[in-house]
């Protein structure tokens, strides 16, 4: 007999999401558990027959990471919030099988609240909690089931309880709730403990399958580089020693054999109304004379385009986004806005991915660009590798004193923050730029985002400044020719 072993179907081929690699390993620091749990969480969907229904929700933190590596409908939960969003993938869609993969940080500390009320309403999904008793992600910094004594970077002498409290019992505080029907802490110690694991993690998607009801699988994994252990084979022997004593293994509650399976009917869409409220077109409308919204009127290059907007905080860099958006909302077009910045945020790297589709958007993501608007050179190196062929960059030539390198592009500078002072304002060089574009593609008449500004400025003594701006940007580009 031949044994074939391989990684599970459920796991990508070749982890191209994960950017700039098409690596076939996972990228974890060594002795980390995520990639264990992983491949139990992965086996586990194989063995259900249920990849193409599980909704795969990560929030903050190193789990967030688990979208590089699961081929299946993934989405990104803002922090402590994968409760919330897998609940409405649940409401929505009672035939998807929502999975909420946390650490510590996330669910025991910002999203208390999150998992508390899905575990009390008995929501039908699959929490699987990473406890590794640190914030591994960030620099090791103190968590809420950091164990008493334990060093971290914010407690170089130790976690006192008298001073920060004592570790929070996730298992035990969610089998305080009545709702819930499986709870089990689980451990990477060991092989036997593995196994364990591995068959808690099957059982509460199991259950999940069978429409029980709310499960929560606790496992307590290694972090040797958040802990300081070297080598780190030592951080199973460190769980031993140090975290079992304080999170004692075990099976909390298992009441799958006395509940019935019960499903819920999808909740009927609203299809009438929402347009009125919101007081904006339906996607495809027109909002001026009703006519269904093309972009025949658009060059090719330029129809549903997928758009990068970057440069330093304080540029405006997220408002030009939010302002791309809206206009499109605002003529019926259908749009999504992700904005990603630093924590400095205002001086800091700040970029935005915008898209604007006449059909309906399937992710916000923007990986291929059609259009790069870069107010810095930072900007430009980073993201100019990205752009489609035929693409166009949008370059701030007032700060940026080089062209793109790019030859197989369409590089257009605009002395954006040149124009903006000559207005008395710096800070309407995004403005400038937004006319600029806008002239340059087509994909909006100037006159229609100049009607439009209201819709995302709050302040309406700006707008006849932004006006101005965006008239200067067009016009520099008709200038120009």
């Amino acid at each position: 007999m031949q044994v074939k072993f391989q990684k599970s179907k459920a796991f990508c081929e070749v982890y191209k999401r994960k950017p700039g690699s098409e690596k076939t390993v996972i990228h974890y620091c060594p002795g980390c558990g995520h990639g264990n749990i992983h491949k139990m969480i992965a086996e586990a969907i194989e063995d259900l027959g249920i990849q193409d229904r599980v909704a795969f929700v990560s929030p903050v933190g190193c789990s967030v990471f688990a979208y590089y590596y699961f081929d299946m409908c993934n989405i990104q939960a803002a922090h402590g919030r994968a409760p919330a969003v897998a609940t409405g993938v649940k409401r929505s869609r009672p035939d998807m099988i929502a999975i909420s993969y946390q650490g510590d940080g996330d669910l025991a500390a910002i999203g208390t609240a999150e998992i508390v009320h899905a575990a009390n309403r008995g929501e039908n999904l699959t929490v699987v909690f990473v406890n590794n008793a640190i914030y591994g992600m960030t620099g090791g910094q103190m968590a809420p089931t950091t164990l008493d004594g334990q060093k971290t970077t914010t407690t170089p002498y130790g976690r006192n309880p008298a001073n920060e409290g004592h570790p929070i019992k996730v298992a035990e505080l969610i089998n305080a709730i009545e709702a819930p029907i499986y709870i089990e802490r689980v451990s990477l110690q060991s092989p036997a403990t593995n196994a364990k694991a591995r068959k808690a993690i099957r059982k509460a998607l199991q259950y999940q399958v069978e429409g029980k009801g709310f499960s929560l699988v606790e496992v307590l994994s290694p972090c040797p580089t958040g802990w300081g252990v070297n080598p780190p084979s030592e951080g199973r022997n460190w769980i031993k020693e140090h975290m079992e004593p304080v999170f004692p293994l075990g099976c909390l509650r298992d009441r799958g054999a006395e509940v019935e399976g019960r499903s819920l009917e999808p909740r009927q869409e609203i299809t009438t109304g929402v347009h009125e409220i919101l007081d904006v077109p339906p996607p495809g409308v027109d909002s001026g004379d009703g006519r269904p919204v093309t972009m025949e009127h658009v060059a090719e290059k330029y129809r549903d385009p997928e758009i990068k907007v970057a440069g330093f905080g304080g540029q405006g860099v997220l408002l030009l986004g939010i302002g791309i958006a809206s206009v499109g909302m605002e003529l019926g077009y259908h749009v999504s806005w992700l904005p990603s910045y630093g924590p400095e945020m205002r001086g800091g790297t700040a970029n935005c991915s915008v898209k604007v589709a006449v059909d309906q958007i399937g992710s916000p993501i923007v990986a291929d660009i059609d259009i790069l608007v870069a107010f810095n050179l930072p900007s430009l190196a980073k993201f100019e590798k990205d752009v489609r062929p035929g693409g166009t960059i949008f370059y701030n030539s007032s700060i940026i004193d080089r062209k793109p390198e790019r030859t197989d592009i369409d590089a257009v500078g605009v002395p954006a923050t040149e124009l903006a002072d000559a207005l008395g304002n710096t800070k309407a060089a995004n403005m400038v730029m937004f006319g600029a574009m806008a002239a340059k593609t087509g994909l909006f008449k100037v006159e229609e985002v100049v009607s439009h500004l209201g819709s995302f400025i709050a302040k309406k003594k700006l707008i006849p400044l932004n006006e101005q701006a965006v008239r200067r940007g067009a016009g520099y580009i008709a200038e120009k020719g």
